[in-house]
C-alpha cells in the first residue's frame, strides 16, 4: 500500500513539475505514472551507474552535479514516454529541482 501511495504521489509531483516548469510537458495522469516508472526504472540502472562514476565530481560540487544526472534521466525518460516531453536540458534541470524539493515535501507529509 505504502509503495502505491509513493508512485501516486511521484505522479503527482510530475504533474506539479509540468505546471512550474516550461518546457516540461505531461499530456495526462496515466502519462504521469507510466514516466514515474520509468524514470524509477533509468534511476536504478543507468542513473546509478554514472552516479558511481561520476562520484568524486559530486562530492567536489556538493551533489549539485546528482541534479545534472537527475535531468539527463528525466530527458531520456522524455524520449522513452509518449505523452512526456522534455524540451531542453534546462527545462529537465529546473524540473529535476523541482521535483527533488516536491519529493522532499511530499516525504515529510507522508511519513
Amino acid at each position: 500500500m505504502r509503495l502505491l501511495v509513493r508512485w501516486l504521489l511521484h505522479a503527482l509531483a510530475l504533474l506539479i513539475t509540468a505546471k512550474l516548469v516550461p518546457g516540461f510537458r505531461i499530456s495526462s495522469f496515466p502519462a504521469a505514472l507510466i514516466a514515474v516508472l520509468v524514470i524509477g526504472l533509468l534511476n536504478v540502472t543507468l542513473g546509478l551507474l554514472l552516479k558511481l562514476i561520476t562520484l568524486p565530481l559530486g562530492i567536489l560540487t556538493l551533489g549539485i552535479f546528482f541534479l545534472v544526472i537527475n535531468a539527463i534521466m528525466l530527458m531520456v525518460a522524455g524520449n522513452i514516454v509518449p505523452g512526456f516531453l522534455v524540451e531542453t536540458f534546462g527545462a529537465a534541470f529546473i524540473g529535476a529541482i523541482v521535483l527533488a524539493l516536491l519529493h522532499m515535501l511530499f516525504s515529510l507529509v507522508s511519513d
